[in-house]
């Protein structure tokens, strides 16, 4: 176990080591490994089709071909909007 020995250090010189030299480099440190979370977008098939300039049969087709992920809830059908964005990326020439 390692000891720390503070001689000839007030208390408040401390503190003041310590706001000046840890509690940034531990800021920074947590603020790259702790990005925060975009919430998820879903999109309606009428957007997905002018998104990507297709008819609907096409969206259609894709879905059932399973290029296309969907998501229902109750009647409507969603897409999350990164997974389109993806599609587009990845198909780009």
């Amino acid at each position: 176990m390692n000891h720390i020995q503070f001689i000839g250090v007030s208390p408040n010189d401390l503190i003041e080591k310590i706001k000046e030299q840890l509690i940034p480099a531990i800021k920074k440190e947590l603020s790259e490994e702790f990005q925060p979370k975009q919430p998820t977008e879903y999109l309606t098939r009428s957007q997905v089709c002018e998104m990507l300039k297709i008819d609907l049969s096409t969206l259609h087709r894709w879905r059932k071909e399973g290029a296309l992920k969907s998501y229902g809830i109750g009647n409507r059908v969603y897409f999350k909007r990164s997974e389109i964005d993806h599609l587009m990326n990845e198909n780009e020439l």
